[in-house]
């Protein structure tokens, strides 16, 4: 079993920065790949990012790509993304998600466990 708790969201003007952290329990926190995805009101839940278990592979939605990173501590068990240039279509809740392989997915359903989310909002 593992819990995440995301933190690091907040309001944020266009073309800030924000650091979202994701802390993960248990002992196997290397074992997963981990991702962001971000809801944002009336829509579906997106692909943000993933990362492999060893954070030797990142990949990211074109709509980010370029602006935010995905990093990962495994000695913290702790998963970031670092987002920069923040527009308003950024504004989401974002959540932190694990998935029990080597590698992450695009797919929601590909996923083992979620956080309950924090909320990212980018005013213009």
């Amino acid at each position: 079993q593992v819990q995440l708790v995301e933190s690091g969201g907040g309001l944020v003007q266009a073309g800030g920065s924000l650091r979202l952290s994701c802390a993960a329990s248990g002992r196997t926190f290397s074992s997963y790949a981990m991702g962001w995805f971000r809801q944002a009101p009336g829509k579906e839940r997106e692909f943000v990012a993933y990362i492999s278990w060893n954070g030797g592979r990142t990949y990211y939605a074109d709509s980010v790509k370029g602006r935010f990173t995905i990093s990962r501590d495994n000695a913290k068990n702790t998963v970031y993304l670092q987002m920069n240039s923040l527009k308003p279509e950024d504004t989401a809740v974002y959540y932190c998600t694990a998935r029990r392989a080597n590698s992450g997915s695009y797919y929601p359903h590909d996923y083992d466990y979620w956080g309950q989310g924090t909320q990212v909002t980018v005013s213009s």
